[in-house]
């Protein structure tokens, strides 16, 4: 064989053995953060470790470099070793005997230095647990170097690790700009850890784990053990404002094998005499709980933080910031509009001011961060929005009856509060016969402890239509979808009213609420899933994009790279009118990269004259207690294009026709190795009813029969076609099934179903 085949099919043969093995996956970082300006040691966990080379983070100017890669032992490891242990500690025991023993002429047993450095390094071994002792998804240990650049702004990072097999998925990693404290790592690797010598009592009993010393102000980093507390005391004078809050289910969103699904901490505070001074286990509808208190002496005062139920393991990582640190409660009004300047009333602890005014100028509609500082330390982040619809302030004077109900000219944006328990606001409005008008809340949306519900009803007090919950499947994290949404057609010329209280007859100053009120503004957002693509050299990788329609928005949505280096390409971009998710496939270049890199996917819908473009915000899709799924946004689109893989091409014209009831053929240009006597195809997500019926090899790649079942795939539908072909190798031994080798994923397909039997 010539040189540059062998080597051709050798390469071929190394991406086709990394294909087939799993993307790393991460399952926790220990600390999760640090200071800026600081150099932190970080342990990660997961699985598919082996090899790490490399971090990436979202935060500019971040530095990290590999510094050990661990991971439990076999069970046969750990059995060698353990037999090995006994070997020596028998023969030092004989050496030992021997040398108080008369010399009796027979060879003498000694145990050298050699043997004592052998057994020591034995026992370092059986530091280690053997596999069966850990949790598979965080088994596997990587210690990263992270040098924060002392510029940083402070919040919340991604960043993921690079190993042969891929590029792993993100995890959050936050920047604070107080001193940090960080207990020693406990990894599924190490049993017991080696920091925690000395402290048996503590691990056989970790109630009972003594207080950690700490310096307030202060960011304090901890896992929780079952069954552990961790207590933390610091020094406090009297009349301290202090703070206390935790980052923990924001840092690690869901656990797919916890109930309910995150870790669920529970924070008590108690002061210098052991008293009880506050206590809590969320803060407001967010499960991770923040304390504010007065101190009201000097002295020490000691934190006590757990989880609610006494779970624990190396995952449950929290973050507890301490100290007279600012904290905003929240803002009023909610929102701005887009070009003028907005004055907000600021609720929190230790604020420098009760009011911010952001200038004039153009803002973009959407939803954005705040943050304030006070002597130099950075608040806490709430949200509001920028909207160009005209702004409306809530009254003053009681309108909580139909008879003082508050005239609204449409389109509005009201800025309001339920003031008081059981408080109703009541708006009135004027309509047409056959206007379509939305009325929308946004309160929990924006971090409002509102549970609202909207009423709207006729001049004759007749109900039209009643809201409590409605759900937003791009709200993030909220586990309570608690905004409400009324959209209708008016039926007749007249005057409506519009009723907004809360569902638990609760309210406040802090229920404050943004109330749209106006004709429907169709629009989408889009998310692509998963956040991370491994994808090889040349060949196509499927990904799925989400859109997420707004005020019936329906009509399709074209799909598109945003300032991709040259070789991308996104095939079968474009989301048919109506449908709400579809599968494209993105093609990288021939050539891999020395680094993974950022890309953008932009969508664009509506008419061409009014069109309406959009980012695809990647995210990924969580797994919460075992059931429920959900889409994590991340803050990159992060693409790793590794060693060279097959191209499929389709020899076809787009859009390929499929027949409802009947069959068609696709032929698939594709690089068959030798020795391959069939090849399997397996499709990505096919709509109910088309299936693959039958495939074939031919000279050039292979042919594939689809069928439509009649009664589920109906014409007119449309979408695309995702096919991955696997070739089957016969056997050596005799009763064994076939061996399985990847071939590659063909660039999306897109089909329309048409009527008729006749094979296209």
């Amino acid at each position: 064989m010539k040189l540059r085949p062998l080597l051709a099919l050798l390469v071929a043969f190394v991406a086709l053995a990394v294909a087939g093995r799993a993307a790393p996956n991460l399952g926790f970082a220990y600390p999760a953060g640090g200071q800026r300006g600081t150099t932190v040691m970080v342990s990660v966990g997961g699985q598919q470790l082996t090899g790490a080379s490399a971090a990436y983070f979202s935060l500019p100017g971040a530095e990290a470099k590999v510094v050990n890669v661990d991971k439990p032992l076999t069970q046969k490891e750990f059995n060698d070793a353990r037999e090995k242990q006994q070997e020596l500690q028998q023969k030092r025991s004989t050496a030992r005997a021997a040398a108080k023993a008369p010399a009796t002429g027979a060879d003498q047993v000694v145990f050298t230095a050699a043997d004592e450095k052998a057994l020591e390094s034995v026992r370092q071994l059986l530091t280690k647990r053997p596999i069966r002792l850990t949790t598979p998804a965080i088994a596997e240990t990587v210690v990263l170097e992270v040098k924060i650049p002392a510029e940083a702004k402070p919040g919340d990072y991604d960043f993921r690790v690079r190993t042969p097999q891929g590029l792993s998925n993100p995890l959050v990693f936050q920047v604070s700009e107080i001193p940090e404290s960080v207990d020693p790592v406990i990894t599924s690797s190490i049993n017991p850890p080696a920091s925690t010598a000395g402290r048996e009592a503590e691990i056989r009993n970790p109630a009972k784990k003594s207080a950690r010393d700490v310096k307030a102000p202060v960011v304090v980093n901890g896992q929780i053990m079952p069954g552990e507390v961790d207590r933390i005391r610091f020094n406090a004078r009297q009349g301290q404002k202090l703070t206390l809050a935790v980052s923990a289910r924001t840092l690690i969103p869901y656990l797919a094998d916890a109930v309910p699904g995150w870790f669920q901490v529970s924070l008590a505070l108690y002061d210098p005499q052991g008293r009880e001074v506050a206590y809590d286990d969320h803060y407001r509808f967010s499960p991770d709980p923040v304390l504010t208190c007065v101190a009201a002496m000097d002295g020490a005062y000691t934190v006590e933080i757990k989880d609610s139920i006494y779970r624990g393991r190396e995952d449950f990582v929290y973050r507890l910031a301490i100290g007279e640190l600012p904290f905003l409660t929240g803002i009023f009004p909610l929102g701005s509009g887009s070009r003028a300047a907005a004055t907000f009333d600021l609720d929190g602890w230790n604020l420098a001011s009760e009011h911010l005014t952001i200038p004039a100028g153009e803002r973009a509609s959407g939803t954005f961060l705040l943050a304030v500082r006070n002597q130099g330390r950075l608040s806490n982040h709430v949200k509001f929005a920028v909207d160009n619809a005209p702004e409306v302030m809530e009254v003053a004077s009681p309108h909580h009856t139909r008879a003082g109900a508050q005239t609204i000219t449409l389109p509005a944006l009201v800025n309001g509060r339920i003031e008081a328990p059981d408080d109703n606001d009541i708006f009135r409005f004027e309509g047409k016969a056959g206007q379509a008008v939305v009325a929308e809340v946004l309160a929990r949306r924006l971090q409002s402890p509102l549970d609202s519900v909207l009423e709207l009803t006729d001049e004759a007090g007749k109900r039209l239509a009643l809201n409590d919950d409605f759900e937003d499947k791009g709200a993030g994290l909220l586990t309570h979808q608690a905004d409400s949404r009324i959209s209708l057609t008016l039926p007749a010329d007249g005057t409506y009213f519009l009723r907004l209280f809360d569902a638990q007859h609760r309210g406040g100053r802090d229920y404050a609420y943004r109330l749209r009120l106006g004709p429907p503004k169709p629009d989408f957002e889009l998310r692509i899933v998963p956040s991370t693509l491994n994808v090889r050299a040349g060949s196509s990788l499927p990904v799925t994009i989400y859109a997420l329609r707004h005020d019936g928005f329906a009509g399709e949505i074209i799909l598109g790279l945003k300032d991709a280096p040259r070789g991308f390409y996104l095939g079968g971009a474009r989301i048919p009118a109506g449908q709400e998710k579809v599968q494209v496939t993105l093609t990288a270049p021939s050539t891999p990269l020395d680094e993974p890199l950022n890309l953008q996917v932009i969508g664009r819908g509506g008419p061409a004259e009014n069109a309406i473009f959009h980012p695809a915000v990647p995210a990924d899709d969580m797994m919460q207690a075992f059931l429920y799924r959900h889409l994590v946004v991340a803050r990159e689109l992060k693409v790793n294009v590794t060693a060279r893989g097959a191209m499929l091409r389709p020899l076809v014209a787009l859009p390929f026709r499929l027949t409802s009831g009947g069959e068609s053929r696709l032929s698939i240009a594709a690089p068959v190795a030798r020795g391959i006597n069939a090849v399997r195809i397996e499709l990505s997500e096919p709509p109910d009813g088309i299936t693959v019926k039958r495939t074939s090899l031919t000279r050039d790649g292979f042919e594939v029969v689809l069928a439509c079942d009649a009664e589920k795939v109906k014409p007119g539908l449309e979408g695309n076609l995702i096919l991955t072909a696997y070739g089957e190798r016969p056997s050596a031994k005799a009763n064994k099934q076939a061996q399985r080798t990847p071939i590659g994923t063909a660039p999306a397909i897109p089909f329309t179903v048409v009527a008729g039997k006749k094979s296209t």
